[in-house]
């Protein structure tokens, strides 16, 4: 399986930030396979956002569930994240990642991780 994220690599404070996860070698749908963003600020570790399952079911991180929503285009096999009012502290590479079986909150439990891609807040 590979993953590639792509987006804009500036937004400005207030702004909506919205991400894809171009995928191949497998299908999103594929059972028991779990669809994550996570990222990383500089300078700090990582962070679990959310993520989407095979079936569809979304799941937030607490701290972000008000401001990010994660879908998904089966036909296209894409993942999309969209995160809201933008903030400065929201500057991070952000990287897509799935694993199989089971639903984590722990990166280090991501099999299979993109690139990840730089995403600036500033005005």
């Amino acid at each position: 399986v590979q993953l590639q994220e792509s987006g804009p690599g500036l937004v400005k404070p207030s702004q909506t930030l919205s991400l894809t996860c171009t995928v191949s070698g497998g299908s999103i749908t594929t059972a028991s396979y779990y669809w994550s963003w996570i990222r990383q600020p500089p300078g700090k570790g990582l962070e679990w956002m959310g993520a989407i399952s095979y079936s569809g079911s979304t799941y937030y991180s607490p701290s972000l569930k008000s401001r990010t929503t994660i879908s998904r285009n089966n036909a296209k096999n894409t993942v999309w994240m969209q995160m809201n009012d933008l903030k400065p502290e929201d500057t991070a590479v952000y990287y897509c990642a799935a694993r199989e079986f089971a639903l984590s909150s722990n990166w280090h439990d991501y099999d299979y991780w993109g690139q990840g891609t730089q995403v600036t807040v500033s005005s």
